[in-house]
């Protein structure tokens, strides 16, 4: 007797029946979503773990790092920070500036006494809110100035009505106020204004020639001059785990002081000038993969040119700071030494990293794609904005017209 056919719905209907019971019984399995899709920096190293590269080429790598991981997916990862280039840290100042706050449409600053401020700040400004400022170490362009600035004297100790503000700046690690004067900057947000190591003015003379070829044989650039113990303790432990060379005075083992321009003759600047170490520091930094940034006393919000050299320079720092050191740089830009359970993991590190193209790459990433954090703000406030910042200040106070105590 023959079959007779069945239709398309029975058929449809028992498929899926099986279907259901292989499933649950095991038979038949998913893959996660979860496990399916991997972080960005996973994607990165097992790409490049397996084999390790020993790149000298710093735009291979970069080239690499592209084609495998790219800007596209980094911004993903750090896309919170993308909106307003900022991850909104109280560790930086951000003023708002109400045009109505300001008392004075015209201010002057004098600087008094020495100062390692370069001379090239002197100059007239045009600020928010159409005010105009005049910053200069010279009394006969501001011969009535409304603020005066102090560095390394001590402001009067009493100011009468009609007398300028007394300004007092100290941007070392003690960050300690004179007692006397009327606005205090610093390198604190909790300060009355605050002035990051971050800026341009450190960059006066010097070669920013910038070497796209990495020492591969010698991994880590050091140079101190100022032996304290601790640093010197902390960074002899973890030089000698890795290839380096250090050009200071302190654990100096490239034959004595100043020779970065035996090893580096392109970062000479003029051939008719005696150079100082300071011209070719960048220059020098940049033939390393890594510089070492150990800050002189570890505190908050201390971030100092040391770790912004080497950003500048196109190394990855290896920094020993601010515990708070995220709220000023780069996202993915530095290796945060502290984070690490000893000087032996914090070495192993750097040295598959070294090996790594696509993973060091990453560590510039934030420069080629426009991901700048808080750094955007950093810069903000730094020395080469200060003149207008503090120029607002003693316009919001009246300047001269200043109440007196």
């Amino acid at each position: 007797m023959p079959f007779k056919p069945l239709n398309t719905i029975t058929v449809a209907f028992m498929l899926a029946f099986t279907f259901l019971i292989l499933f649950f019984s095991g038979f038949l399995e998913f893959p996660s979503v979860v496990n399916s899709i991997q972080p960005i920096s996973q994607t990165a190293s097992s790409e490049t773990k397996s084999e390790p590269d020993p790149f000298t080429d710093l735009i291979s790598a970069f080239r690499k790092w592209d084609s495998q991981v790219g800007c596209a997916l980094f911004k993903e990862k750090h896309k919170a920070l993308l909106p307003i280039q900022s991850n909104g840290s109280s560790s930086l100042q951000d003023h708002v500036l109400e045009c109505r706050e300001l008392k004075m449409e015209h201010v002057s600053v004098l600087v008094k006494g020495w100062t390692w401020i370069p001379d090239n700040l002197d100059d007239l400004y045009s600020c928010r809110c159409g005010l105009s400022c005049l910053w200069t170490k010279s009394s006969v362009l501001a011969d009535r100035p409304d603020a005066l600035l102090f560095e390394t004297t001590t402001p009067p100790l009493q100011r009468r009505a009609g007398d300028p503000l007394r300004v007092y700046m100290d941007l070392e690690a003690g960050r300690k106020r004179s007692g006397v004067e009327d606005l205090f900057i610093s390198y604190h947000a909790k300060d009355d204004v605050q002035s990051t190591y971050a800026g341009a003015l450190f960059h006066n003379g010097r070669n920013y020639h910038v070497s796209s070829l990495k020492n591969n044989d010698t991994l880590v650039y050091w140079s101190s001059s100022r032996c304290l113990p601790q640093r010197n303790w902390l960074a002899k432990r973890l030089l000698s785990l890795l290839p380096h060379h250090s050009f200071g005075k302190c654990l100096n083992n490239v034959g004595g002081a100043n020779m970065a321009l035996s090893f580096y003759p392109k970062c000479a600047n003029d051939a008719s000038v005696i150079p100082k170490w300071w011209d070719h520091l960048h220059c020098a930094m940049s033939h390393y993969k890594f510089v070492l940034a150990i800050e002189n006393t570890m505190t908050e919000s201390y971030v100092t040119e040391k770790l912004f050299y080497a950003l500048d320079s196109g190394a990855v720092p290896i920094y020993f700071g601010a515990p708070n050191v995220w709220d000023f740089v780069p996202p993915h830009s530095i290796i945060d030494g502290s984070k690490f359970s000893s000087l032996e993991e914090l070495a192993s590190y750097i040295k598959a990293l070294a090996n790594d193209p696509v993973a060091y790459a990453e560590y510039h990433a934030w420069r080629r794609c426009g991901v700048l954090g808080n750094y955007g703000k950093t810069r903000a406030t730094s020395l080469d904005t200060l003149p207008c910042r503090l120029c607002e200040a003693v316009s919001r106070k009246g300047g001269r017209n200043a109440r007196a105590y």
